[in-house]
């Protein structure tokens, strides 16, 4: 069967979407950039004919047994410090044929900037790596530059050999600071939609136990008909269709995200489901919010608060909702050990379930941890209901693969044996999943009512 001939049934695996697009696009060979590992680690698997290079831009971890294949061919961009740069350092002797570069004085967050922010050390770095490669045709005239296919859509800019460019995560700008420099060269192929990159870890987030967490929540700030309802840091808009689900028209939702590249994804899947009616999706900063005081009846932020400067970003979530209003809040836990349902030694057991041995981590200025609660009862919220909570990742969800790459890049040889073993069997029962805990937090804004006081919400 060609790849492309089950492309748009929605069982169809990632890789099998990817050769689709080649196909269609004409692309026998690219180099390829990307970030997550689960964008492209099946397709190198399956299709590594494709594949003429692959530069990976400050990834979170990293599977020697994925890449070394590639040897000279493979190029690993990474911060200097951070959680995610330790990690990385920590395979790179697994990895002697590849070339490398740090970013002086970067750390290459989640959520960081890439390419606004580094983006000549970036451009320079590929470019030369590259020309020390295989020269490939240019990509054969298309008749659409921009489009989609099997479900990924995709924008080409620049004449040249093909440069395919997955998402980079949570930066804000992706990769359009670059495009002038890599265009003038290649032939750039940038890809997005639900199923890449983070947008496509949020959604398979919505399809999970998180959204339990998220439920939890919701029924928590207790929204009525009429309520305006807010979200900060809507992300792909997972939180946003399901409260267009519950109210059904009942309410003014509000969507705010700081990344015109979300918003546009969120407008897009919203639309698909019916739902683009019932939802404002805007541009706003959560230290800044673009709102007037005491504005909406409810304000909410899930995993958004790890990200920036945590104290500004809870005072605006509160100045923009009314006296009586409720605010509720979700963020990682990465004071909290995770829950790793192998059988393991004791010692072994510990370390791998450490705090903030998986997930991603905070900014300087960012709040992972149980100060949520404090924070917020410093700013004024009465009736707190606090409640810390755990969600299981199953071995089919995409997210389980990055923890565990996170884990054994803390482990040695023998105890990453171990491991191994250990999920294999585990797998094969059933069993296995890692917990991954978040701290969660409802309150009230002094100053009006719900339903007639403020008592504590329970």
């Amino acid at each position: 069967m060609a790849p492309e001939d089950d492309a748009d049934d929605p069982n169809t695996p990632l890789e099998r979407r990817l050769a689709a697009l080649f196909a269609s696009l004409g692309i026998a060979r690219a180099h390829i950039t990307a970030r997550s590992s689960t964008d492209w680690e099946e397709f190198a698997g399956k299709y590594p004919e494709r594949i003429a290079s692959l530069t990976l831009l400050c990834p979170a971890a990293l599977d020697p047994a994925a890449l070394r294949p590639f040897g000279a061919r493979l190029l690993i961009i990474t911060g200097e410090h951070g959680p995610g740069s330790r990690r990385v350092r920590a395979s790179l002797p697994d990895l002697p044929e590849a070339k490398q570069l740090a970013l002086p004085g970067y750390a290459g967050l989640t959520w960081s900037d890439l390419a606004a922010e580094r983006g000549a050390e970036i451009g320079t770095a590929i470019e030369d790596f590259v020309a020390g490669l295989e020269q490939l045709p240019p990509l054969p005239p298309v008749s659409e530059p921009e489009g989609e296919v099997a479900g990924i859509s995709y924008r080409i800019r620049g004449a040249g050999p093909p440069l395919v460019l997955f998402p980079l995560e949570l930066a804000p700008s992706q990769w359009e600071p670059l495009i002038p420099v890599l265009s003038a060269r290649f032939a750039t192929i940038t890809l997005g939609g639900a199923l890449l990159g983070s947008i496509g870890s949020l959604e398979e987030r919505g399809r999970s136990g998180y959204m339990r967490i998220v439920r939890a929540v919701l029924d928590g700030v207790r929204i009525r008909p009429g309520d305006t309802v807010l979200e900060v840091g809507c992300g792909s808009g997972v939180v946003m269709r399901e409260l267009a689900r519950r109210t059904a028209g009942a309410n003014r939702l509000l969507g705010r995200d700081m990344n015109p590249y979300f918003l546009g994804v969120a407008r897009e899947l919203a639309r698909r489901d019916g739902l683009d009616r019932l939802i404002e999706f805007g541009e706003g900063r959560a230290e800044a919010l673009p709102l007037p005081d005491a504005s909406v009846d409810v304000a909410l932020a899930c995993t958004v608060i790890e990200e920036g400067d945590a104290d500004r970003m809870l005072a605006e979530l509160i100045r923009v909702t009314r006296p009586g209003g409720r605010v509720g809040v979700i963020v990682r836990a990465i004071d909290l050990p995770a829950v790793v349902n192998l059988p393991l030694a004791p010692e072994l057991k510990r370390k791998t379930e450490a705090p903030g041995a998986i997930g991603g981590g905070a900014s300087p200025g960012g709040c992972a941890d149980a100060s949520l609660y404090t924070r917020l009862r410093a700013l004024g919220l009465v009736g707190l209901d606090c409640f810390p909570q755990l969600v299981a990742v199953k071995p089919w969800q995409p997210r389980l693969t990055r923890y565990q790459q996170q884990i054994l890049a803390a482990l040695t040889a023998a105890e990453a044996v171990a491991w191994r073993v250990a999920a294999e069997r585990a797998a094969a029962d059933g069993t296995f999943f890692i917990a991954q805990p978040f701290h969660c937090a409802v309150g009230i804004k002094p100053g009006g009512s719900v339903n007639g006081d403020q008592s504590r919400m329970v």
